[in-house]
């Protein structure tokens, strides 16, 4: 997870885009429209795992879609979907939330989320990230999207130390 590991000490909030972190980046769409996406059950242990260290999570999503919704739901993590600038939308939460922005992480994987990613202090992407991105990382996860990436940051939040992956 490159030379950089934090700990939950470091972190007052975790935000994360949802396709291409929670996902791998792909949608299956019937012929009557409806989407659906793959998601790692990993990446719900992880979410509970740093809920129950007492770490905020939130999902920010450019596009509203009840995908991101019902999984936000049964991962017990907020979402704020709709976002035509990620940048923007994470500056006003810090400001509102009266956080510190080099105390919040952010994950994301394409062009869309840099401005989220330029706005904290811990801006993540996981190993497939879109290569423009990549440069903006504080941390490149070993994880790619759908992998259980928030699985492994939660095992190098809490322990300190680079999480496996999807296994863990």
């Amino acid at each position: 997870m490159g030379d950089v590991s934090p700990t939950l000490a470091d972190i007052d909030m975790l935000v994360t885009d949802f396709d291409g972190v929670l996902t791998d980046n792909r949608v299956l769409v019937s012929d009557d429209g409806h989407e659906s996406v793959v998601c790692n059950r990993a990446d719900g242990i992880g979410c509970d795992l740093l809920k129950g260290a007492g770490l905020h999570l939130l999902i920010l999503s450019t596009e509203t879609n009840r995908v991101v919704s019902v999984r936000a739901a049964k991962l017990g993590v907020e979402v704020v979907q709709g976002c035509a600038d990620k940048g923007e939308a994470m500056r006003d939460l810090v400001r509102e939330r009266a956080l510190d922005p080099a105390r919040v992480m952010y994950v994301g994987n394409d062009v869309n989320d840099l401005g989220a990613l330029r706005a904290v202090g811990w801006p993540v992407v996981p190993a497939d990230a879109h290569p423009d991105v990549v440069a903006d990382a504080r941390l490149v996860t070993a994880a790619g999207g759908g992998q259980g990436v928030l699985r492994e940051l939660a095992s190098t939040l809490l322990s300190g130390q680079p999480g496996s992956g999807a296994g863990a």
